[in-house]
C-alpha cells in the first residue's frame, strides 16, 4: 500500500512544467521528484559555453539544419511521465518549435562531469539512451581534458561501456572534429 501511496504521489512532467518554486535555483525531475541542481562551477560554466559556441559555428558554417541548445529540458521514454532531465548542451535537427516545452527529438546530448555528481550525471546519461532519437552522448570531464562518448550501434543497441577520448573528439551525429586540447586550452586542466 506504501508503494502505491508513493507512486501516486510522484510528480508529472505537466505538473514540474507548472511548478514554480520561487526559490531561482534550477531543477530537474528525477522519477517524479523534483531535484535541484547546483550553480556550474567556472571550468564547468566555460567548457560548456565553448563547445556550445564550437557546434553553433560549426552547425551554420556547415549549413545543417540543426541548432544547439542550453540546459534544455528533455524527456526520457523511462518512466516518461515523470522524468525531465536537464543536460548541458543538446542538438535536434528537426524544425524550431517555440511553444515545445522540451526537446522531443535530441540526435546529440552532452554533460559535463564533476567530481561532486559524478552519480546523478551517470544516471541522466543511461536515461538518455532511451530518448529513440539520440545518436550519441558526449560526457566531458570536469576535472581533467578528457571525455567519454556513447554511440549508438548500428543495431540501434548501446555499448555497454562508453569510449575514452583524450585527443580528438568525433561527433558523428553532427558531423564535428575537435581537438579535445583545443576545447580546454584556456583552462586551468589544460595539458
Amino acid at each position: 500500500m506504501v508503494a502505491l501511496a508513493k507512486l501516486a504521489s510522484r510528480m508529472t512532467v505537466a505538473e514540474f512544467l507548472a511548478w514554480n518554486p520561487g526559490d531561482g535555483r534550477r531543477w530537474q525531475l528525477v522519477d517524479g521528484e523534483p531535484c535541484a541542481m547546483a550553480p556550474a562551477n567556472t571550468v564547468h560554466a566555460y567548457l560548456q559555453a565553448e563547445l556550445a559556441a564550437l557546434i553553433r559555428n560549426h552547425l551554420r558554417g556547415a549549413g545543417l539544419p540543426c541548432d544547439v541548445f542550453v540546459n534544455p529540458g528533455v524527456v526520457p521514454a523511462t518512466m516518461s511521465a515523470h522524468n525531465m532531465r536537464i543536460p548541458d548542451l543538446a542538438v535536434r535537427c528537426s524544425p524550431f518549435d517555440a511553444a515545445q516545452a522540451f526537446l522531443a527529438d535530441p540526435v546529440l546530448i552532452v554533460e559535463i562531469l564533476s567530481p561532486s555528481n559524478r552519480a546523478e550525471t551517470w544516471a541522466n546519461v543511461w536515461a538518455y539512451t532511451t530518448i529513440p532519437s539520440v545518436q550519441e552522448i558526449l560526457i566531458l570531464r570536469g576535472d581533467a581534458a578528457a571525455a567519454d562518448l556513447l554511440r549508438r550501434l548500428p543495431d540501434g543497441s548501446w555499448p555497454d561501456q562508453p569510449n575514452h577520448i583524450d585527443a580528438e573528439l568525433l561527433l558523428d551525429s553532427i558531423g564535428l572534429r575537435i581537438t579535445l586540447a583545443g576545447l580546454y586550452a584556456r583552462t586551468p586542466l589544460a595539458h
